[in-house]
């Protein structure tokens, strides 16, 4: 609906009640207008829309792949969109991740924990209904200036600018974009992911991701010790998260299945099976086991082609699978999830290698031809040096004399002027797009980069403000660089909505409201 058909129908409803004449149409219409989202199933459906779109654009042209980065506050998803929109013009293929090993690490009530699934997991909800919030109201600060803008001509009399401005705010692109939520392995039975996934979608998510670790056993994906489940049990609990996304109404909601086994040599469980080749029976097929010669107090025994066998159980009471088994079990566990409700997936490796992880997807691809990859191009990972060794690697195959580089210590600084060190890093800047156009990777995120960068500018400004410089170590590295940056957050009571309130104050109230953005506001001063 137009500004003016919002004006109008605002209007309407006011016309026929006498008593409210103070009660003004079109700061009705920009209420209205700054508060598109009523609520979080009406974000997950605009945003689970957009999603769908994007797949089908990424399965039309791999170039038209999409990216987000991590965040843990509000504040963070909010500046991200913000920076987005003024750098690129639009939020067109860019979203926001939500990680739980951030949850855990910064917002639980335990204090900093691992990515064990350990978190209160309503804090993952929380900080969704938290990031929407802010999104929401960053769209309400940019429509409140465009407004102030729209009045400003107005009173000069400009009509052609006026007209402009309106066109835009009929244009105007949102700061509302999907989230890809984490829900661990479901912190609980196939129940308890279900219900909490309800809270996910409430709260504004249109994609949930999901892993095939056990819940009780969750790891990072990242370290050692990870256990995964049958895929009967994995399926139930992406079967729970669809019915969640049905039962609320948002139909186009987006499941990533996740699979831990490339790095996982650990299951809980042996699967059931009921056949020979059926899925039980293909997860069994990975287990390690010795041929029975005796059967020993407490023992568990299966058969395999005929002979009974023993898999080998942990005093952890955890059984192991056979070594170098994890790219098949990998692909198994892909093709299995897609072919059970899954819309995505994502293989946690333990370096970004897209040959590694296009072999899998080709192998994946044989059987679904449109699979589709969410990556997370991790911090975890030693960028600089994965790199290096793979142009290391990749001479060495040519011939190149490589005898000037000691591959075990390709970090060190010695090498960061290297023609070797400059190939490495045009890899690390053309890799999204080429594991896109290589690797079926639709979706690029990075898990954690506001943890690092807030600690990497908090030690950055320490250093210079309780050092040598002083309070210039803030005017020179902060605040300049918002002033000459453009960067909104320097008029900070604007960003945290004292424009927005005062605009309500005349609004209720007229020429009687005290406002805070008169001329004694320090912020003036950031006109200048």
């Amino acid at each position: 609906m137009s500004y003016t058909d919002t004006i109008a129908t605002a209007g309407q409803t006011i016309a026929p009640h006498a008593n409210w004449s103070g009660i003004d149409a079109e700061s009705v219409a920009r209420m209205r207008l700054q508060n598109r989202f009523k609520t979080g199933l009406d974000i997950a459906k605009y945003t689970a829309k957009i999603m769908r779109e994007d797949m089908a654009a990424y399965d039309a042209d791999p170039a038209a792949y999409t990216q987000s980065l991590g965040c843990w506050h509000g504040f963070i998803g909010q500046q991200k969109l913000i920076s987005i929109k003024k750098h690129f013009g639009t939020t067109k293929r860019r979203y926001l991740y939500l990680s739980g090993w951030m949850v855990a690490a910064l917002r639980s009530e335990f204090g900093p924990l691992p990515d064990q699934s350990m978190h209160e997991k309503t804090s993952v909800p929380a900080l969704i209904e938290e990031l929407y919030t802010f999104l929401r109201q960053a769209d309400a600060r940019e429509l409140g200036m465009m407004f102030r803008d729209l009045d400003a001509a107005r009173a000069a009399g400009d009509e052609v600018k006026a007209k402009q401005i309106q066109s835009a705010v009929d244009n105007y692109e949102t700061h509302v974009v999907p989230i890809v939520a984490d829900i661990d392995a479901g912190f609980g039975n196939a129940e308890a992911t279900y219900l909490l996934a309800k809270k996910f979608i409430e709260a504004g998510a249109c994609c949930i991701q999901i892993e095939n670790q056990v819940s009780d056993e969750k790891q990072c994906g990242h370290q050692d010790g990870k256990v995964t489940v049958p895929h009967e049990d994995f399926i139930a609990k992406i079967r729970a998260v669809r019915y969640a996304f049905m039962e609320l109404g948002v139909d186009d909601g987006v499941i990533v299945a996740r699979t831990d086994s490339l790095g996982a040599g650990l299951t809980k469980q042996i699967a059931f099976t009921r056949e020979a080749g059926d899925i039980g029976d293909q997860y069994n097929s990975f287990l390690d086991c010795d041929e029975v010669t005796e059967i020993g107090h407490g023992d568990v025994l299966i058969t395999r082609d005929g002979k009974l066998m023993k898999p080998k159980r942990l005093p952890s009471n955890l059984f192991q699978f056979r070594p170098g088994t994890g790219e098949d079990r990998c692909v198994l566990d892909c093709i299995n999830s897609l072919q059970n409700g899954a819309d995505l997936l994502w293989i946690e490796t333990e370096k970004p290698h897209i040959g590694q992880i296009g072999g899998m997807v080709k192998r994946i691809r044989e059987v679904i031809p449109n699979a589709k990859l969410v990556y997370n191009n991790s911090p975890s990972f030693n960028w600089t040096l994965n790199f290096r060794q793979q142009v290391f690697d990749a001479w060495a195959a040519e011939g190149k004399d490589v005898s000037a580089f000691d591959r075990a210590k390709l970090m060190s600084v010695d090498y960061d002027g290297s023609e070797l060190a400059a190939e490495a890093d045009e890899r690390i800047r053309t890799f999204q797009a080429d594991a896109a156009r290589e690797a079926g990777i639709f979706h690029h995120l990075i898990t954690l980069p506001t943890y690092h960068t807030a600690a990497l500018s908090t030690d950055n400004l320490a250093k210079e403000y309780f050092g040598d410089a002083g309070m210039l170590g803030y005017v020179k590295n902060v605040q300049r660089q918002e002033i000459r940056q453009g960067i909104a957050c320097v008029k900070h009571q604007n960003m945290a909505g004292s424009d927005i309130g005062d605009d309500h104050k005349e609004y209720f109230a007229g020429e009687a409201a005290l406002k805070a953005g008169g001329k004694d506001n320090t912020m003036n001063q950031f006109a200048a």
